[in-house]
């Protein structure tokens, strides 16, 4: 009876002991659940607060940032990121916008892409002769078939234009960065701006206006201007800048040291025909209304 009795009471007690390291690894298992809850919230918390809105997110980017693939399809699934194209997403509730593009294909791409020409001279406040309102923002860079089709095969909130250019030797030359709200972008500073406009010239960008845009710059640092020269490989941009700037007179021009530009030979005809006015200095064949009066030159 006594070893019955004590076999009936072990029994009990394993069976409690059983029950208690259930609720053990229940609690455990919770616990480990939960903790893995509050981790992942508190990365979401992080990547919703420090990330600027507007900017498109790179899924190879977030993986950099220890947002794992599997991770980033749980916040699409649940609502919080939202898909831009293949390997580009956004915050759930913002609207693409074309600079939070150009961001992260700067930032998080390594791209060369920047904001240059006409619309460069448009954000850093140098239109003053340029026509109000064009809605196309013009980009440069070196390889355009190197972007990908989530930037160019969606509709952004402004239309765009792509140039195909390697004008400079160091293609970060002349760039500073643009403040657009919560978004850093890189675009062309005023003199590497024109350079860009002048580039365009013939088919893309009248040279009379060129000219005009020329004519408010008288600002520009000469050092930079010196730097922007000597790395420019068009001969043509090189000539017409100078003819521009010597001509207008600005003050700055008289700083710039063209003997250590190259600045090619022979003549450059600017002006699609045999008619023109053939400027000696610069070797230069350009339309008579940019060079009539020009004594000095011609």
């Amino acid at each position: 009876m006594i070893w019955q009795r004590a076999g009936t009471e072990f029994g009990i007690l394993n069976r409690k002991f059983a029950e208690t390291i259930n609720i053990l690894y229940l609690c455990a298992y919770i616990y480990i659940i939960s903790m893995e809850n509050e981790r992942n919230m508190t990365k979401l918390q992080r990547l919703t607060l420090t990330t600027p809105r507007g900017l498109v997110m790179l899924s190879s980017w977030l993986v950099s940032q220890g947002y794992p693939y599997e991770l980033q399809q749980r916040y699409r699934k649940s609502g919080w990121l939202k898909t831009v194209g293949t390997g580009a997403m956004m915050k759930a509730g913002e609207r693409p916008a074309l600079t939070g593009a150009i961001a992260a294909l700067q930032q998080q791409a390594g791209s060369d892409i920047h904001v240059g020409g006409r619309s460069a001279l448009e954000w850093s406040g140098n239109a003053h002769y340029l026509p109000m309102g064009f809605p196309i923002i013009t980009l440069f860079v070196k390889s355009a078939s190197s972007l990908p089709a989530w930037f160019t095969g969606i509709r952004w909130d402004k239309e765009m234009r792509i140039y195909g250019s390697s004008l400079f030797k160091d293609n970060a030359t002349g760039l500073l960065d643009y403040q657009d709200g919560e978004l850093t972008v890189k675009i062309s500073g005023a003199a590497r701006a024109i350079m860009e406009c002048l580039s365009l010239f013939p088919n893309r960008f009248p040279l009379q206006e060129a000219y005009e845009v020329m004519d408010g710059l008288s600002t520009l640092r000469p050092d930079q201007v010196q730097a922007l020269l000597e790395q420019c490989k068009s001969i043509k941009v090189k000539r017409l800048f100078l003819y521009f700037a010597e001509r207008i007179g600005h003050a700055w021009f008289k700083y710039v040291d063209t003997g250590k530009i190259d600045l090619g030979s022979g003549v450059r005809s600017l002006t699609g025909d045999k008619s023109g006015v053939f400027v000696p200095k610069y070797q230069l064949v350009l339309p008579e209304a940019l060079v009539e009066d020009d004594t000095d030159f011609c």
